[in-house]
């Protein structure tokens, strides 16, 4: 861990080494509440420290993690071995071309943006999560995703901080480059996403639509918000039990749909359950590990293999040191 302070002295100023924390506890950051220790951690709101300590990282070689909201991930209970940076930057400018640093909270986004009179981001009401989550994951509702809206970035890569266009995120359903394995870790520092002018009360009349949809499936203990991606299949949308006929005719299946169909809602394991309200949610009953959360998913996706020979795919991210988490951790 010395070593890893040593190496980012090379690049870092005096006050950001001075306020590296050592051996931070992850399960406070994060929405499922779970997660071990990170050997450093550095919190900053401000873009250009956030923009240096990337860039440091990336220079010197350092493991580094980036978290915003920690909705979305799940992280080991062995934690993370390198340097964990929390994203406070919230800098806003509200207009058509809204710019925003990826720290903000999405949903807050969308209010001053509606309040602004600028629509776009009505599929945001409900979505827990930053900004830059919602970039990585690509997240989206009621058939919007962010990437409609994204114009540029203001990224760091390869140790330098740089302007892209929105090619460079590689968008694509709930996946983008910054969650592919095997690619040089980024990290998007700020964006702009273009918005359209239009009356607040269409708005706001749209955006309590999608809330009434959303909140008869929200929990209220700790989750990650859905935990795979929905499954386009058109031959399978025809024999999965009540789906709706919208869905059917497109051949998109939700992941809840599947799991419900399989009689996952309310397995448990360890302190982590499936929602009796939906199929895809996850939550922390109390006491969860990581390595439940894990465990619970390997189960739904075994049953969902063996009913219907489709292989889920999460939609959170499981970070930190996993490398023989099911020997190492024990049985739940």
């Amino acid at each position: 861990m010395n070593d890893l302070v040593c190496r980012l002295a090379t690049e870092l100023e005096r006050d950001i080494l001075l306020s590296l924390r050592t051996n931070e506890p992850l399960a406070p950051h994060t929405t499922l509440r779970v997660g071990g220790h990170a050997d450093i951690f550095y919190s900053t709101a401000s873009a250009d420290d956030l923009a240096q300590v990337v860039a440091a990282a990336q220079r010197t070689g350092v493991p580094w993690l980036l978290l915003g909201g920690g909705s979305n991930i799940c992280v080991s209970d062995r934690g993370f071995r390198g340097l964990v940076i929390l994203n406070r930057c919230a800098a806003c400018d509200v207009g058509p071309a809204t710019r925003v640093d990826t720290g903000h909270n999405l949903m807050s986004l969308f209010l001053k943006t509606a309040r602004a009179g600028l629509s776009g981001l009505e599929f945001a009401v409900g979505i827990p999560g930053s900004v830059g989550g919602a970039l990585v994951s690509n997240a989206g509702a009621y058939r919007h995703n962010i990437d409609a809206l994204v114009r540029e970035l203001d990224v760091v890569e390869s140790g330098e901080r740089k302007t892209v266009p929105v090619d460079w995120m590689e968008f694509s359903y709930r996946d983008t480059r910054l969650r592919k394995s095997g690619r040089e870790p980024a990290a998007v520092v700020s964006v702009t996403l273009e918005l359209t002018p239009r009356p607040r009360t269409d708005i706001l009349a749209r955006a309590r639509d999608n809330q009434r949809q959303r909140i008869f499936k929200q929990p209220w203990n700790p989750s990650a918000g859905s935990f795979f991606k929905n499954v386009a299949d058109p031959e399978l949308a025809q024999i999965v039990p009540d789906l709706p006929a919208p869905l059917r005719e497109s051949g998109v299946v939700p992941a809840g749909f599947l799991s419900q169909a399989c009689g996952c809602k309310g397995m448990r394991v360890g302190g982590a359950a499936i929602t009796g309200r939906h199929g895809n949610i996850f939550v922390n009953l109390g006491g969860a590990t990581a390595a439940d959360f894990r465990r619970l998913a390997e189960m739904v996706k075994s049953r969902v293999r063996d009913k219907y020979g489709v292989e889920l795919e999460e939609e959170v991210l499981f970070l930190g040191e996993w490398t023989d988490w099911e020997s190492r951790e024990g049985a739940a």
